[in-house]
């Protein structure tokens, strides 16, 4: 019980993460660019590596604004990236995006010496120490980005579920692709500042997978994306507290439990039950089909 108060503004922090990360999930995994968050959080830490170097304070607006300014890079990088042919899969320009930039942060990582535990927290993160100040920072930092989202959300899910159809009705692509992931930019990387790389790509994946297991709506997978956030942040910050182990590392290793049981879960009680194909949600699939259609064609001619 003594631990209680000194879990409240983590356990909050995390509220708030999963809150929105949950949400652009949904969107990214309708997409299929799975790694879309992975490759924009290791931009934002690749700026805060390049800030370190400049002699700038980590946690000063000097450093956010420059980690945020290389994550608005990869942003407009990835909203051109999609081809209207698609014989280039988007998700070949994000990989190669995270590679580059982690290779990246490396070189710079072996000239920033005295500063490899804030670079250690990049990756895992260490939301435990988190204040206060910077909780009510970044909820009224997602809380205008929720709004911004809410306001033009048909016109998102569009284009997440039905590329096709949004375009047919004279929408730009691109220019709403990049307005996406720009306010994907900001989340980020205010997120990587408070919980690290990895544990921001797993508040994004996981909750929405996790979901996707029970769930064809977007409304019950948002509903179930947030209540299972919620429990393993839960999880993850006493277990961490308990047993004395980094926080960020426990609260991924807690969704991947979760996730394992939810699978079996639902193998048990749901396995075989129909289900839509979701839009999206496969692009190595869509990609088949193309090759298919292709060789068709090319066999009647």
């Amino acid at each position: 019980m003594e631990i209680l108060p000194f879990l409240f503004w983590p356990f909050v922090a995390s509220l708030i993460l999963t809150g929105i990360h949950a949400y652009l999930g949904v969107h990214v995994v309708e997409r299929g660019v799975i790694f879309v968050d992975l490759a924009l959080a290791q931009i934002a830490a690749l700026g805060a590596t390049i800030a370190i170097l400049l002699g700038m304070d980590p946690h000063g607006r000097g450093a956010y604004f420059l980690s945020l300014g290389f994550t608005f890079l990869g942003a407009g990088i990835f909203s051109v990236a999609r081809t209207r042919r698609g014989h280039i899969p988007q998700e070949a320009f994000i990989g190669i995006a995270y590679a580059v930039a982690s290779a990246t942060a490396i070189l710079a990582m072996s000239k920033a010496t005295g500063e490899t535990e804030h670079l250690k927290d990049m990756l895992v993160g260490n939301i435990l120490a988190v204040s206060r100040a910077e909780v009510a920072k970044t909820a009224l930092l997602y809380g205008g980005i929720g709004l911004f989202h809410y306001i033009f959300r048909k016109k998102f899910l569009l284009i997440s579920t039905n590329p096709a159809q949004a375009e047919a009705s004279g929408m730009s692509i691109r220019f709403w692709d990049f307005l996406f992931y720009a306010s994907f930019g900001f989340v980020v990387t205010s997120s990587v500042a408070i919980a690290g790389v990895l544990l921001v790509f797993c508040y994004l994946i996981v909750p929405s997978v996790g979901a996707m297991l029970f769930a064809d709506k977007i409304g019950r997978r948002l509903a179930i994306g947030w209540t299972m956030g919620t429990l393993v942040s839960a999880l993850g910050v006493y277990f961490s507290v308990l047993l004395d182990l980094p926080t960020g590392a426990t609260i991924v290793c807690t969704f991947g439990g979760v996730l394992i049981l939810m699978f079996f879960v639902h193998l048990i009680f749901f396995h075989g039950g129909r289900a839509r194909a979701l839009e999206g949600a496969s692009s190595v699939e869509k990609s088949s089909e193309r090759v298919l259609q292709a060789t068709n064609v090319q066999s009647r001619n």
